[in-house]
């Protein structure tokens, strides 16, 4: 404990400046890899951040660099697994480059509030990556200056977007179609959906990917059953189609909405996969320790999280080493809940 009573503080970048008896832009200058500062200017600065233990901060790194080195996350939701799970990549990668991250919590889709938000947000300096996956986070995107360094993280564009809309996303359609042709595989007549909102379009990425799955197989096309993002609406949705024999096989719009259909199922005493088999989205943590685990589509949202970062933090830095459209590719995950049709007497 320090004598005084009082808690040292951290060395700053001003407390090398003095005990280097040089300027704290020569003490930015040798932190960044300036190439002019004298060698011995530079040995003697080393020296002082040795000695005061001097850790660079995202603040000392943006007066050696003269750009913020900050980025801020606008999105409508922290908690749902996929957003969440965005935002750990986010902040995975920006720790590794020393970039400050903050959020911005989008708490209604009215125009008003967005651009009030964005305006907060561009405040804050540095860049921005909009999550936009819902109607607030779809508005936040189209808000942002265009002079605003932006990354939007997006559902599966309808056609590839033009460069000058840098953004990533997952392929929905894909990942839907993939999961729709398993369960046919199996023998199963035809797949009925329970869809998750879509935030850009009539119809989304994952409906598109189950409808082409079964044009192909020439099966039976219900209309999808809307559902939302949570257990709840997967329960409503699932004591539907539970009361129809006819529905013997059942594509979940994300692993939530499985999750209640599951359920629903249960209390109408029909048995998972026996009589119908369920497949999710996502594969969340949960997923694999249901009761039947979960057959689901695996999406890498963290490594999204991480190319959306990667992708702003090239346009702030002015390198054009990254891919301006980096797509996170599913993969199917087979467990108990999927399985053939009951046999017909």
């Amino acid at each position: 404990m320090n004598v005084t009573g009082h808690t040292r503080r951290p060395a700053s970048i001003r407390d090398v400046a003095t005990a280097a008896g040089v300027s704290y832009q020569t003490v930015s200058r040798v932190i960044n890899g300036h190439p002019s500062v004298k060698p011995t200017t530079r040995e003697r600065v080393l020296a002082a951040i040795d000695e005061l233990g001097f850790r660079r901060s995202a603040t000392a790194l943006a007066l050696a660099s003269g750009r913020s080195r900050a980025v801020t996350v606008l999105t409508a939701n922290t908690t749902h697994y996929g957003y969440a799970s965005i935002l750990q990549g986010i902040e995975e990668a920006a720790r590794a480059e020393s970039y400050a991250v903050g959020i911005g919590v989008l708490e209604s889709a009215d125009e008003a509030a967005i651009a009030a938000e964005v305006r907060r947000a561009a405040d804050t300096g540095g860049g921005l990556i909009v999550i936009a996956y819902d109607p607030a986070g779809v508005r936040a995107l189209g808000a942002v200056p265009a002079e605003l360094p932006v990354v939007g993280v997006v559902e599966t564009p309808a056609s590839p977007p033009d460069p000058g809309h840098p953004w990533v996303w997952a392929d929905d359609r894909e990942a839907a179609y993939q999961a729709t042709r398993h369960l046919l595989s199996l023998g199963h007549e035809t797949v009925h959906y329970v869809a998750i909102p879509s935030s850009t379009r009539r119809t989304s990425a994952r409906t598109s990917g189950w409808r082409q799955a079964l044009r192909e197989a020439g099966a039976p096309e219900s209309r999808p059953v809307q559902g939302s993002w949570g257990p709840a609406g997967g329960h409503a949705a699932g004591r539907k189609l539970a009361r129809d024999p006819a529905v013997t096989a059942i594509l979940c719009g994300n692993d939530d909405l499985a999750l209640g259909v599951l359920r629903a199922l249960h209390e109408a005493g029909r048995s998972v996969p026996g009589e119908v088999s369920v497949a999710g989205f996502d594969d969340a943590p949960h997923s694999a320790y249901l009761t039947p685990s979960l057959t689901t589509v695996r999406l890498d949202f963290t490594g999204l999280g991480r190319s959306a970062f990667a992708l702003l933090h090239g346009v702030l830095e002015e390198s054009a080493r990254v891919d301006p459209h980096p797509v996170s590719v599913p993969e199917l995950v087979v467990r108990e809940s999927s399985g053939p049709p009951p046999a017909t007497v």
